[in-house]
């Protein structure tokens, strides 16, 4: 592994909280994903399934993890079972975990063989009263490729009809959404590395450079500190492609007079970063682009201040809604009128959400109706977007909710002051 790995007690708790919430005599399955095709023999790279790493640490494929905690044989309650190596294997693929290797990171003491899932679980179901089956039930989702999970599941409701099946992914979004410490300094660790990326292109942007060649230098910086790459497709977007929220093609020349929107992030040990910053080509801010931005880092700061436990997600984006429309007042975008006859007026130039949960996924879980609780991460990303004028300004940091008190700033260290940004750009 390029990253160092979370002490195996971390994902003994995580599974000791998510089987405290299953209903008696119950059995439930997390298997890894697929490695997906592209063509001919060519293949995706792997990418573990977030729940089943969250429970056990194991980062490897054909993996499976059967916890049933009212086993009448104690080492039956929890069960992983990891792909056999051998020789031709090892000389092919490389190193894969031996049964001992997966306790060490995981904690669970009985490892078997990938091969031996099919038989054990049948035996073991027959006698559970309910079956938890892990589906996708993320807010975001929309699912198009049938995956390893669907499958088992497809084959579960075949060999056992007739048994109560529950979801695990509504206690997983409960639990995942609070971090524990090991998990905070993981997304800690990811942030320092985005820092080092975007100081890095702090002397590298100028007229003339190619968005692409921007993206080239933020991945080296990231590898070269033991990351994967990016937490998701990066968006580095100048001038008017800026205006595109979801812009990746990262193919156009940055301009004289261009601001540049940088929405990028890394991953370590499969934990996210997300980070935009937005800068200007030439070095230096028009005064209309310094205008907007402190206003977009005015809505940001005072935004991140109600992130505290308590906190309900819909009321928290009214508040923001009132803070973007008076800003956008301000800076003469939207009259009073037309803020008083339309409360979502501000949409027309911030049509996005502030904030979304962050942690072993970049959209992460998290259930939107319930309050905000303490070690709970977000994003803070408010943005104003002006076609009219050829850019647009999102400033994003990540911040983990605090039991009193204003969230704790994981990105402080990144520089976001326009004075500090022009003073670097031109050092």
């Amino acid at each position: 592994m390029k990253y160092s790995r979370l002490p195996s007690s971390v994902f003994v708790q995580n599974r000791s909280r998510f089987m405290a919430q299953l209903k008696p005599n119950s059995i439930a399955v997390f298997n890894s994903n697929d490695i997906y095709p592209v063509s001919a023999d060519s293949t995706l790279p792997f990418a573990q399934h977030r729940d089943l790493f969250y429970l056990t640490g194991i980062d490897q494929e054909e993996t499976i993890v059967l916890l049933y905690p009212d086993a009448k044989d104690p080492a039956q309650r929890e069960i992983v079972f990891v792909r056999e190596t051998n020789a031709h294997i090892a000389v092919w693929e490389g190193h894969k975990l031996t049964q001992h290797e997966a306790t060490e990171v995981s904690g669970v003491a009985t490892v078997l063989w990938t091969s031996a899932f099919e038989q054990t679980f049948m035996d073991l179901a027959k006698g559970a009263a309910h079956i938890y089956i892990n589906t996708n039930e993320h807010y975001r989702a929309k699912i198009e490729t049938q995956t390893r999970e669907d499958r088992f599941i497809a084959w579960c409701k075949t060999q056992f009809p007739h048994h109560t099946y529950e979801k695990s992914n509504f206690i997983l979004q409960r639990l995942r959404s609070v971090k524990a410490d090991e998990e905070i300094e993981q997304i800690q660790r990811a942030c320092n590395i985005t820092e080092k990326g975007f100081r890095r292109i702090l002397n590298f942007v100028t007229p003339g450079v190619w968005e692409h060649e921007i993206e080239a230098e933020f991945v080296h910086e990231f590898l070269r500190n033991r990351s994967k790459g990016f937490a998701y497709t990066p968006i580095i977007a100048a001038g008017a492609n800026s205006n595109v929220l979801h812009y990746i093609e990262n193919c156009r020349q940055c301009k004289s007079g261009d601001m540049l929107l940088l929405d990028v992030g890394a991953e370590y040990g499969n934990y996210s970063s997300d980070m935009t910053r937005t800068i200007p080509v030439s070095g230096k801010f028009t005064p209309r682009q310094r205008a907007v931005y402190n206003a977009v880092l005015q809505v940001k700061n005072e935004a991140t201040k109600l992130l505290v436990p308590g906190t309900l997600w819909k009321a928290y984006h009214v508040e923001v809604g009132k803070l973007m429309s008076s800003a956008l007042i301000d800076l003469g975008l939207l009259t009073k009128k037309e803020v008083s006859e339309n409360a979502e007026a501000y949409k027309k130039y911030f049509m996005h959400g502030t904030s979304h949960h962050l942690g072993l996924d970049t959209h992460d879980y998290g259930l939107l109706d319930e309050p905000m609780q303490a070690n709970m991460v977000f994003t803070v990303e408010p943005g104003i977007y002006i076609p009219n004028e050829g850019f647009g300004i999102r400033l994003e940091d990540d911040v983990v909710v605090q039991p009193t008190g204003v969230p704790k700033n994981l990105m402080q260290n990144i520089p976001i002051d326009p004075e500090e940004i022009e003073g670097l750009m031109n050092a």
